[in-house]
């Protein structure tokens, strides 16, 4: 019955994309054509340049892929996917052996699995329904950890495709990342509970709105058709949709079996027994279904989170601990069927290894920072 139920959920969610996906890249389109993306290319071009040397000065791929990095760090999930997809699209245009991901888009797929999020509202909001006395109380920890798991992705993918970290660019841009996550962390943990929930979403909601604007305004100040500019990217969207089902329907049936089996049970058992042995604090093995099943499925992940607060309390060990799982990585299985799927790659090469290192730092990252925040 999984298999079934999962197959016509993998076309739900195919549907559900279309019409995200044609919004945005509609917009995208725009902002093309009105030149505000090559303004958001050039700041990043040299970060960028350095990390993917295949990728030319100025090329569309790298607006994509800081469009989407900053819906990510925005938490603007439905903005980000169609963003990603259409990075990955251009990124393909540049691939020599269309088949098999490139290093490009293999640090492109590692950032964006990683990538850190600022404003987890989503989170925030699931612990205020469920009953937590100060529902941003992770909202740090959240950030800490999401940073490590970011960094290290970065740093797998690096050693694998032996990329300079330390080149003088590449390390000027990390520097300036860091500084900036320690504004950000210094600013809202002088706010309370209400003004964090409202001033993160109301950030995230006026850059939104402020870019579709822009984007706007550009086209009507270059005298650009923004009709016709949305509507041809509109129908690479729906294009795109298209393509993704057959690639959603294998990863999610695979996931649906896996959980069917028992075999998540069977591992947070195998975890448990260990840790008695060795006399170790059993706390953190109650948050370990939603760490489990994070990579394969984000709204599995979802749940399993819902369900440790539960039945353990919103401001449990493993109630906060969940939550700071959730928002520390990506679902890399999901993005890898999703993105790669949409240009039709089937060697994805060290994709997945580098992307489960960067999952494994953050919920380790997750569990020691729960320990030092939460005792």
């Amino acid at each position: 019955m999984a298999m079934f139920s999962l197959s016509k959920t993998a076309f739900e969610i195919s549907l559900g994309l279309t019409g995200v996906l044609a919004l945005w890249l509609g917009i995208m389109r725009i902002g093309e054509r009105s030149g505000f993306i090559n303004l958001l290319t050039q700041a990043l071009s040299p970060f960028f340049c350095r990390l993917m040397p295949d990728i030319p000065k100025n090329h569309p791929a790298l607006g994509a892929m800081v469009m989407n990095i900053s819906a990510n760090a925005l938490g603007l999930d439905n903005a980000a996917t169609p963003l990603g997809i259409k990075a990955m699209k251009e990124l393909q245009t540049l691939n020599p052996t269309p088949d098999t991901a490139s290093n490009a888009q293999i640090i492109f797929l590692v950032i964006n699995t990683s990538a850190v999020t600022l404003f987890p509202v989503t989170i925030f909001t699931y612990r205020s329904q469920l009953g937590a006395v100060s529902p941003t109380d992770v909202f740090i920890p959240i950030l800490i950890a999401t940073y490590i798991s970011t960094l290290i992705g970065l740093l797998a993918v690096t050693i694998v495709q032996k990329i300079n970290l330390f080149d003088k660019v590449i390390l000027s841009y990390l520097t300036g990342f860091t500084l900036f996550i320690a504004a950000v962390l210094g600013y809202f943990s002088q706010l309370s509970q209400a003004d964090m929930l409202s001033q993160s979403s109301l950030i995230s909601n006026v850059i939104l709105f402020s870019l579709v604007i822009t984007f706007i305004l550009g086209a009507v100040y270059k005298r650009i058709n923004a009709y016709e500019a949305f509507i041809e990217g509109a129908k690479e969207g729906f294009e795109t949709a298209i393509t993704l089902i057959p690639y959603l329907v294998a990863m999610l049936v695979a996931i649906g079996v896996f959980r069917a089996s028992g075999a998540l049970e069977l591992i947070t058992a195998s975890i448990r027994y260990l840790v008695q042995l060795l006399n170790l604090d059993q706390r953190f093995i109650d948050a370990l279904p939603t760490a489990l099943m994070k990579p394969f499925s984000g709204s599995g992940a979802r749940a399993m989170m819902i369900d440790t607060m539960q039945v353990h309390g919103a401001d449990s060990f493993a109630g906060r601990l969940s939550s700071i799982v959730q928002g520390s990585t990506e679902t890399t299985f999901y993005v890898l069927a999703v993105y790669f799927g949409s240009v039709g790659i089937k060697n994805i090469r060290h994709a997945a290894a580098c992307g489960i290192i960067a999952d494994f730092a953050g919920i380790i990252a997750a569990i020691f920072i729960a320990y030092w925040f939460f005792g």
